[in-house]
């Protein structure tokens, strides 16, 4: 038996393997766009990779030679951390007078919480005292915190609203429940 050159047998090898291709090719059709593309982002995440790692390297024999004009990170004015302002060291029968904490009013025109300490609500009662429209009461306006106050406004009828909106630019004028108050007042002129 003669036996056929290698090149043919390679060839008619390359024809069986394309035929079977073919048959699977409906079912990898499908797949084969997302498998393109996770092994394009593998890739690029490997070659990520060996460059952060060669970075890496590169900065650690930088750092340990003595180089002239090299600049020292410094930590910038503005950042402060926990370490900072470690407490002092104490003897074992020191005690340490801790200061209770209060809620405190929050100023700012973000500010969530914005219920006042004691002095500041009596002053405010003071002030409000005289004329409070009946919504205030009906509400308990006074007592709602920002998050409470959206969470009520949609029930509440134009008038009301700005009702709300004249008290608390007479009274306590929180810059937090103005805005809301204004942008309540806002949309529901607008439907």
């Amino acid at each position: 038996m003669t036996r056929v050159p290698f090149a043919a047998r390679v060839a008619a090898g390359v024809v069986v393997t394309v035929v079977e291709e073919a048959r699977k090719l409906p079912g990898t059709a499908v797949t084969f766009p997302m498998t393109v593309v996770s092994e394009i982002l593998a890739s690029s995440m490997r070659l990520q990779q060996q460059v952060t790692a060669l970075a890496i390297k590169g900065d650690e024999i930088i750092a340990s030679l003595p180089l002239v004009g090299t600049p020292d990170q410094e930590q910038p004015s503005w950042a402060v951390f926990d370490d900072d302002h470690a407490p002092p060291s104490l003897n074992e029968n020191e005690e340490v007078d801790v200061p209770d904490h209060e809620p405190v009013a929050a100023a700012g025109r973000f500010a969530l919480y914005s219920t006042p300490p004691a002095e500041v609500e009596e002053e405010v009662q003071v002030v409000t005292s005289t004329e409070r429209p009946e919504i205030v009461d009906l509400v308990d306006y006074d007592a709602l915190a920002l998050a409470q106050l959206r969470a009520r406004l949609r029930t509440l009828s134009l008038d009301d609203l700005e009702t709300l909106l004249d008290y608390e630019a007479d009274s306590r004028a929180r810059a937090p429940f103005l805005t809301m108050l204004e942008n309540r007042i806002t949309t529901a002129k607008a439907k």
